[in-house]
C-alpha cells in the first residue's frame, strides 16, 4: 500500500478458524479478531461470519478488504471454482460478491496459501516453490516476482499431486492417491490408526509417540515428510526456483518430520539444484492475514453490486 494511505481489512478463512486484522499502510496491525468458522453451516453462513469478522476491525477508515480463503479461487471473478468438503458447499460460492453486499467494501480475495506466499515476495529470489503443511496440503508457484494463478485460480494446488506413498488412498478432494491423503496432519494421524488399529488421534499425540521411539508413529510421520519431500524436489527439477519454502502446522512436530523432508528432497534434485534445500517462511502466523490485506493493490477489486473492477493480473 502507499504509505500514507487507508488501512484495508486482511481476512483469513480456514476450516476451523477465521482471523482478521485491521492492517496499516506500512504493514503494522492495528486490530485483531479470531472467531470459529460455521463449516458445517452452509456457504451463507461463512459469508455473514466473515463479514461480522470484518466488522470487529474495520473501523470508519477501513478502504477496502482483501480476503485469503480455502479452496480454489478465482481473483477475476471472486469466486470459489473447487472446493472439498472442509467447508460444506463452499464450491461455487460468489465469494468477493457476497462479502462487497455485506460489508460494503471493495473486495479482492485469493487462496489462503497463494495469500500467504506474497509476503515472501519481499525478498530476494523472485522464483519460489511454496508449500503449507497442515489440515490440508497447499502451495503457490512464483516466477519472476510474480505468483501463478492458472486458469479458474487452480495453480499452486500441491495437495493434488499424485504421490507414490498414497496409492489407493483416498484424498479429500474426491479421488485417491494424492499428497494430501498421506502428508496433511489429518493424514498422519490416520495412517498410524491403521498401523496400530486405533481410533485416529490429534497429530501432535502422534509426534509425541514419535519423539519416544514408537515404531508406528515414526513411521507414519516420516512417511507423510518424504511423500512432501519427493513431492517438491520433482517439482523443482521441473521449475528451477530459486527458494522453496515450506510452511503450515505440521512443521512443528519437530525435527524428525522435518530432517525427512530435506532429506527426500535433496534425494530427488538434478545437479544444477543440488545446493537447494527448503526454508522456513519469513514472516509468521501473520502472513495470511497480510497477505490477505496485500490483495487489495495487486488483484481486481470486487465493488458492491459490481462484479468487477480493476484488470486482472
Amino acid at each position: 500500500m502507499t504509505p500514507g494511505s487507508p488501512p484495508v481489512v486482511g481476512l483469513d478463512l480456514g476450516g476451523t478458524k477465521i482471523d482478521a486484522a485491521l492492517v496499516a499502510a506500512d504493514g503494522t496491525v492495528l486490530a485483531r479478531h479470531r472467531s470459529p468458522t460455521p463449516a458445517t453451516e452452509g456457504p451463507e453462513a461463512v459469508l455473514d461470519a466473515l463479514a461480522e469478522a470484518a466488522r470487529a476491525v474495520r473501523g470508519p477508515e477501513a478502504a477496502a478488504l482483501g480476503v485469503a480463503a480455502a479452496g480454489v479461487i478465482d481473483p477475476v471473478t471472486g469466486t470459489v471454482t473447487s472446493a472439498t468438503d472442509t467447508i460444506a458447499g463452499w464450491a461455487g460460492t460468489p465469494l468477493a460478491a457476497g462479502l462487497a453486499a455485506r460489508t460494503g467494501l471493495p473486495v479482492a480475495c485469493d487462496n489462503d496459501v497463494r495469500a500467504a506466499a506474497t509476503t515472501e515476495l519481499a525478498l530476494p529470489g523472485g522464483s519460489f516453490l511454496y508449500a503449507a503443511v497442515g489440515t490440508g496440503v497447499g502451495g503457490a508457484v512464483a516466477v519472476a516476482g510474480r505468483l501463478l494463478h492458472g486458469v479458474a485460480g487452480a495453480a499452486g494446488h500441491l495437495g493434488h499431486l499424485p504421490s507414490p506413498e498414497a496409492t489407493g488412498l483416498p484424498c479429500t478432494c474426491g479421488a485417491t492417491g494424492h499428497l494430501e491423503a498421506v502428508a496433511a496432519g489429518p493424514a498422519i494421524a490416520a495412517h498410524y490408526a491403521r498401523l496400530t488399529g486405533t481410533s485416529p488421534g490429534p497429530l501432535q499425540r502422534v509426534a509425541a509417540y514419535a519423539g519416544h521411539g514408537d515404531p508406528h508413529a515414526l513411521a507414519a510421520l516420516t512417511r507423510g515428510a518424504r511423500a512432501v519431500g519427493r513431492a517438491l524436489g520433482g517439482l523443482a527439477n521441473a521449475l528451477g526456483p530459486e527458494r522453496v519454502v515450506v510452511a503450515g502446522g505440521v512443521l512443528r512436530t519437530g525435527a524428525l518430520y522435518r530432517d525427512a523432508l530435506c532429506e527426500a528432497f535433496a534425494a530427488e534434485l538434478i545437479t544444477p539444484l543440488r545446493e537447494l534445500r527448503p526454508t522456513a517462511p519469513h514472516v509468521g502466523h501473520d502472513a495470511a492475514v497480510l497477505g490477505a490485506a496485500g490483495l487489495t493493490r495487486t488483484l481486481p477489486l470486487h465493488a458492491p453490486r459490481t462484479r468487477t473492477t480493476g484488470a486482472p493480473r
